[in-house]
């Protein structure tokens, strides 16, 4: 690794052998591209001991971290030609979070930072269009005050001080909490800060932005699975309000970078030694890579990929077991929609499958009336128009999820697949705000929403995936289990760990 400028402010170079949990997985997964050879914007972290410094200092970055910082940029405007907070050609900056464990869409992130009247200026004579730099000024700022609370200084530096102080307290915040206490996950670890290169998918019509899994993460299908955005922004496609369109755009508009994408998700995958969930963005027809990390992935992909992975010999048996869950095994075998009622329901909404189930409740559009009436017993059926972090507790208790916006691969889609809640995304602007206070059932696999509570029924059959599971599960605990069944069997896997 890079001499860093300060033991808890490194650059990312490539090098695997720092340690994960301080790094966090955004830059652990950066380390991990840029070691393949991948084409990655240049960045530096904050690691996660920074986080808790700021606990310990009631909601203060330490002094010697925010000297830190001017170093640490030189790091990335030395590879772009580009000077943070001035000069004829500026460097902006995305500031994210990255806790050691994956908790997508959970904590906040600014994109475009680094603007001033003098920036923005100097960035429409570079590019010859001032209203690309308009777009990123009002990307910025709206963003900006989203997240601190408050508008955006003008000068860049301070700039960057509040982006890192917010997403460091993001780590403390309620929806953060109460994802972490659902998952069992420690509460202690705190999260690290990316700084990285901005590169623009809004650029012109050579740009644009998107997500791909290496795999189906709803079926676990060997297929790439994604969507595009021209002229767009990360986080356009990630929080829903953006209708993207297929790959096959992207095929269509840039084949070069993407037949790229391809090869690179293919290398990635392989070194991964699992489904990857991918960001990209073309900048004026160049790929970059933004993210790698292991797929979310519904209860039936996670059975099949467990399986399928082994069969290719990219895992073990044992390890495909550790993959699957008492949880996916109860998920799959939920009842499904009864046919004969199928035929004869009412279809009030219909959009995109994002994690498949069949489901009944009662729609409710608010996140505290979701909160409150699930306290109570009720099956409630979150319904928005997109979703954002701060819906996030209400997400963690509702029945069924559905957007007006946003696909497959948006905040809505992802964390559902993590939680197991049925999902079905991109109804349609204001086709469900109409529908408060109505029972519903979700047919998420197949992205339709019914007028009331439809019977359900059990679908009886035998699953090759989980027979396998099954026998390799037997025989790691010997002749004495040669009756049990899988779950008792990954039961007691899970608690000799």
């Amino acid at each position: 690794m890079s001499v860093p400028v300060h033991p808890s402010v490194l650059p990312l170079d490539g090098d695997l052998n720092g340690d994960r949990d301080r790094l966090g997985g955004k830059a652990w997964g950066i380390q991990r591209m840029l070691g393949l050879g991948v084409p990655v914007p240049p960045a530096f972290v904050i690691t996660t001991d920074v986080c808790r410094l700021y606990e310990e200092a009631g909601g203060r970055v330490p002094d010697a971290v925010t000297a830190a910082l001017p170093g640490a940029m030189a790091a990335l405007e030395a590879p772009t030609g580009r000077t943070f907070g001035g000069g004829e050609a500026p460097l902006l900056v995305s500031v994210r979070s990255g806790a050691a464990v994956s908790m997508p869409g959970m904590m906040d992130t600014i994109l475009n930072l680094g603007l001033d009247d003098g920036v923005q200026a100097a960035i429409a004579r570079q590019t010859g269009d001032p209203a690309f730099a308009d777009d990123l000024q009002r990307r910025f700022r709206e963003q900006y005050a989203a997240v601190v609370g408050e508008p955006a200084p003008h000068d860049p530096w301070e700039q960057l001080g509040g982006a890192v102080a917010a997403v460091l307290a993001s780590w403390n915040s309620r929806r953060a909490i109460a994802y972490r206490a659902d998952r069992g996950l420690d509460q202690d670890a705190g999260t690290a800060v990316t700084v990285q290169a901005m590169v623009f998918g809004n650029l012109d019509d050579a740009s644009g932005t998107g997500v791909l899994f290496t795999r189906n993460p709803l079926t676990g299908a060997r297929e790439p699975h994604g969507e595009w955005l021209p002229r767009g922004q990360g986080e356009d496609v990630v929080s829903g309000t953006h209708d993207p369109l297929p790959l096959s755009a992207f095929a269509e508009q840039l084949p070069t970078a993407h037949a790229e994408l391809m090869q690179t998700a293919a290398l990635l995958e392989r070194d991964g030694r699992d489904v990857q969930d991918l960001e990209f963005t073309v900048e004026a027809g160049r790929l970059w890579l933004l993210q790698s990390r292991a797929a979310k992935r519904s209860a039936a992909a996670a059975i099949r990929l467990a399986v399928v992975l082994e069969e290719e010999g990219l895992i073990s048996p044992a390890e495909a077991l550790d993959r699957v869950t008492v949880e996916h095994l109860t998920a799959v075998r939920r009842p499904h929609l009864d046919p004969a009622a199928r035929a004869g329901a009412t279809l009030v909404a219909e959009g995109k499958p994002a994690c498949p189930g069949v489901v009944s409740g009662v729609i409710v559009t608010d996140t505290e009336a979701a909160e409150d009436r699930a306290a109570d017993g009720e099956a409630v059926i979150l319904a928005r128009p997109t979703t954002d972090p701060e819906d996030v507790p209400a997400m963690l208790v509702a029945t069924g999820l559905l957007t007006e916006l946003g696909g497959s691969t948006s905040h809505a889609a992802v964390v559902s697949r993590e939680l197991g809640v049925p999902c079905v995304v991109g109804c349609g602007a204001g086709a469900l705000m109409g529908l408060e206070g109505q029972v519903v059932t979700i047919d998420a696999a197949a992205g339709l929403v019914f007028a009331g509570a439809l019977p359900v029924v059990q679908l009886d059959g035998d699953d090759a995936d989980l027979a396998k599971l099954t026998g390799w599960a037997r025989d790691e605990a010997g002749e004495a289990a040669a009756e049990e069944p899988l779950e008792r069997l990954l039961g007691s896997r899970r608690q000799l760990v």
